[in-house]
This record gives C-alpha cells, structure tokens and sequence, in this order.
C-alpha cells in the first residue's frame, strides 16, 4: 500500500522539532531554501537549536535564512561555510553573536561541509583532506601526510531533523529540484533522522518520471506545500 506523507501545514510539518534539536537547512545563495519551514520554527520560538547550513549571512534571501535564527538568539551552535560578508561594514548576526560570545561558530569549507554530509547520510566514519592544513580549521583534528600530503581527518555530519526544499514531490516523497536547488538539499536528505521538505507541488504517486527523481522517497519522511511568497509572513 502506498503511503501518504503530506501534511497540511508548516506547523504540523515541524510539530515534534524541541529546543536543543540539530536541524540542517538546505539552500545556497538563494536557491533550495525552505522558507516556509524557517518561518515556522522562527516563528514557534524554538531554541538551543544547532544548525547546519552553508549559507546563513541573511544577504541573498533578506532575510530569510539561517540568519534570521541566529538574530532572534534561537542558535546555540552554527556549522556552516559562509556566515560573513565581504564588506566589514556589513556585519551579519552571526558574526555578530560570534563575536559577542553568545553563539559557537564552526566554520567548515564548503566542499567539506558537502562531504562531511554526504559521508553522514552514507554511514562512512569519516575522510582526509588537504583543505583546511595551516589554518584555524585544522585546530584539534587529527592530520596525516598521504602520498606526501598533509592532510585533515573530517568527521560526518548528521542531524535530527533535515528542513529541505524541492521543486514537486509525489505522495510518497520521491522529489524533483529545480535548477540549482539541487545544492545541499539532496545529500542532507540522507543525513537526519526526520527529513521534512518543503515542496512548490505535491502530484499523485506515479506522476513523476522515474529517470527524473532526484531524492528517493524512502529518505522523506513528511510533504509540506510551500506557502509561496511568505516574506510578508515574517514575524
């Protein structure tokens, strides 16, 4: 029997999402952001949460992103690759709470930040790379030379929750992206125990062509609709 996983709003799509939970969101410079699902837990006020993300500066979606968490002190942790701007005289919340001791910034580059993931979803217990030797990221992770290299042990990356956005989605879950959303969506899909995704289109199961999903349904566990245009939703 085929199973239905749509729910029918944002709030019953993060209803068992508590304070103190790892959440990743997916989206870059804009694309493959689940707004709708970042409102919801803006505005529903959880806390303590530790967030995985590769962008969160607030400067491509104003402001809807990460950044907008990280401004209402509902962040006790950040993992991500870009949380500051090029200008010093644009400072985001992140870099700001950072700076003012009241939020924990890893920062992971962004081809890491992707395998580390991508390696968390496929249950491999970690990699070594060059990226990172000779700076602040190679601080207290084991370093190896290899075929005369040195080189970083990165560990993978899970979370309780994965807030990710698709383009359409059947029933069941299997999703398509849309351009470039097919950024951090798909590998976080993998990597958490729940996976909520924020869809522009919910279709019957079967409706989609089998040689074009690009997320398995196994990996979804609920299907919200997108509220649309949800800027003005902001609270």
């Amino acid at each position: 029997m085929a199973i239905d996983k749509v729910v029918g709003s944002i709030e019953e799509a993060i209803a068992d999402i508590k304070d103190g939970a790892t959440i990743m969101f997916g989206g870059f410079t804009g694309m493959g952001v689940p707004a709708g699902l970042l409102i919801g837990i803006k505005n529903k006020g959880i806390k303590n949460l530790t967030v995985i993300c590769n962008d969160g500066t607030g400067k491509w979606t104003s402001p809807i992103d990460v950044n907008m968490l990280v401004e209402a002190g509902q962040c006790k942790k950040i993992i991500a690759s870009f949380v500051v701007l090029a200008s010093p005289k644009q400072i985001t919340a992140t870099e700001r709470k950072v700076l003012e001791g009241t939020l924990e910034l890893e920062s992971v580059p962004q081809g890491t930040l992707a395998e580390r993931i991508r390696i968390g979803g496929a249950g491999i217990g970690g990699f070594y790379t060059p990226t990172g030797v000779g700076t602040l990221i190679e601080e207290g992770k084991e370093k190896r030379v290899i075929d005369g290299r040195e080189m970083l042990l990165e560990l993978p990356l899970r979370a309780d929750f994965a807030c990710i956005k698709a383009h359409k989605a059947d029933k069941f879950g299997n999703l398509v992206y849309h351009g470039t959303a097919r950024n951090f969506n798909p590998v976080m899909a993998t990597a958490a125990k729940t996976v909520i995704a924020e869809v522009d289109e919910i279709v019957e199961i079967g409706e989609l062509h089998y040689d074009f999903i690009h997320t398995p349904g196994i990996y979804v566990t609920r299907i919200v609709k997108s509220p649309g245009k949800v800027a003005g939703d902001l609270k």
